[in-house]
């Protein structure tokens, strides 16, 4: 077995933050908020779907995608479409992949690159670069290394489990493995979802934490990172610059869940029960289904405060008044 170990340091800014996380992460998994909210699970989900495809230029939004994974008709570009279900199948076999098994990452790149690339599941055969623009800024290792790199780079994750922190060894992968470029596609997707992975081997919470959508907030950064580790040789900007993403992530985690307990609330816990998810409602047919007169009435102390806790959306955010608008619970 190979003895390679990826060049990184830990920091006293890392120590900080993996115990920030790690505080955040027991706050959130011994109130069970993720586990008891399915919605909440699922809408964070489809967030990170739609944030990692968004970070390589798919260009269907939020509402497009959760209409494809809900197999509703959506017109646009058939590879993109295609690529979101492809994501949604990858992202639901989180819990079955074994972070240390090459098997299962070319299995799990054959599921996210379905009729998408042609080798795929397969690693390159050929010289890969990354290009901004027409200029080349980083040449990829040859394709006859990547065999023995990705080798090296999964045994040093078997040899170091319960050594190297979970939160550490992710983002020591996720840049590796951007660094080697196994595939001729969809290695950012899939550096991002196998730092999910171990991450979930740690804590289960993370499969429902979208953590690709804080990337994708910060991309300019994310690539700026991987940049620099590039020019210096180890991996310590893209190591802090992860953690951090998740320790904001878990931020607009906990306030999600506490956005969720609002629901206690008379008026919205029962219009909330009378809707069901992702299908849209006018406000004349959850009048109907609440058993209420008066508009006025609906407005004031059921869709507005539902609107504002984000409990629910419009449809038309742009013309909230248009005889069109329909509202959808979340």
């Amino acid at each position: 077995m190979s003895d390679y170990v990826p060049p990184y340091t830990i920091s006293n800014k890392m120590l900080e933050l993996v115990s920030s996380i790690s505080e955040k992460v027991g706050k959130i998994g011994g109130h069970r908020e993720l586990e008891s909210k399915p919605h909440l699970r699922r809408n964070n989900q489809i967030r990170s779907i739609h944030s990692s495809l968004r970070i390589e230029a798919n260009s269907l939004s939020l509402n497009e995608v959760r209409d494809v994974i809900n197999g509703h008709l959506v017109i646009g570009d058939q590879k993109e479409i295609q690529e979101v279900k492809n994501a949604h199948r990858a992202y639901e076999k989180i819990s079955e992949i074994a972070p240390t098994s090459i098997k299962d990452l070319k299995a799990v790149h054959k599921i996210m690159t379905y009729l998408t690339v042609e080798s795929s599941g397969h690693f390159r055969k050929s010289g890969e670069g990354v290009f901004a623009g027409d200029k080349c800024i980083f040449v990829c290792p040859p394709p006859n290394m990547v065999n023995n790199l990705i080798t090296d780079l999964f045994s040093w994750m078997k040899r170091s489990a319960g050594k190297v922190h979970p939160l550490i060894m992710a983002a020591v992968f996720h840049y590796e493995f951007v660094f080697i470029h196994p595939f001729t596609d969809g290695n950012g997707r899939m550096a991002r979802l196998w730092h999910t992975v171990i991450l979930c081997k740690w804590r289960e919470s993370f499969a429902y934490i979208p953590l690709e959508s804080q990337i994708e907030k910060n991309q300019e950064g994310y690539y700026r990172a991987i940049s620099q580790c590039h020019s210096k040789g180890n991996s310590n900007i893209f190591i802090e610059f992860m953690l951090e993403m998740i320790d904001q992530v878990l931020d607009e985690v906990m306030l999600q869940i506490d956005k969720t307990k609002a629901e206690t609330s008379q008026y919205i816990k029962r219009m909330l029960d009378c809707m069901e998810y992702d299908l849209p409602y006018t406000a004349n047919e959850i009048m109907e289904r609440l058993g209420l007169k008066s508009k006025e009435t609906l407005r004031k102390n059921y869709l507005n405060p539902a609107l504002k806790l984000g409990l629910i959306a419009m449809t038309l955010p742009d013309t909230p008044k248009s005889k069109n608008q329909r509202y959808v619970k979340r």
